[in-house]
């Protein structure tokens, strides 16, 4: 098990392992959630994580159609996870907040359209995308 956790403690999700599911997503959405130019998503079956505190949950409409839940600490503000409308049964952990610098790099890059010209994502088997499709299969 590895555990992903907000900056103070008050909230973590216990996670079975690392995945081979990670995605790095450029969209404006998760540029404004990260405060960084993209945001690092790791993708789990809901029933495989335990969540543990009391998260604030925000919802908000999805580049790619449907609404994104995202689940923060409502003492140290740091998003840990988010669930979409197109993809139920799977959760996003925030890679961040998993801070393991040999967690699996992203095999998928999606909504490119709107990536800073110098971010580069690069490396074999990557899949970039100008947009994205969270109802394309992650695996």
């Amino acid at each position: 098990m590895i555990d992903a956790r907000c900056s103070c403690g008050a909230v973590s999700i216990s996670l079975p392992g690392p995945t081979r599911l990670v995605a790095a997503c450029h969209c404006i959405d998760c540029q404004r959630r990260t405060g960084a130019p993209f945001g690092v998503g790791a993708f789990y079956p809901v029933e495989a994580v335990t969540i543990a505190g009391t998260p604030k949950e925000y919802v908000r409409a999805a580049e790619s159609g449907g609404r994104v839940r995202c689940y923060f600490c409502s003492e140290c503000g740091s998003t840990i996870y988010w669930k979409a409308d197109n993809l139920p049964a799977m959760i996003g952990v925030a890679v961040g907040a998993i801070a393991d610098p040999n967690f699996p790099a992203p095999f998928r890059s999606v909504f490119e359209r709107s990536k800073h010209a110098w971010v580069g994502i690069d490396g074999a088997g990557i899949e970039h995308l100008e947009q994205g499709s969270a109802r394309k299969s992650l695996g």
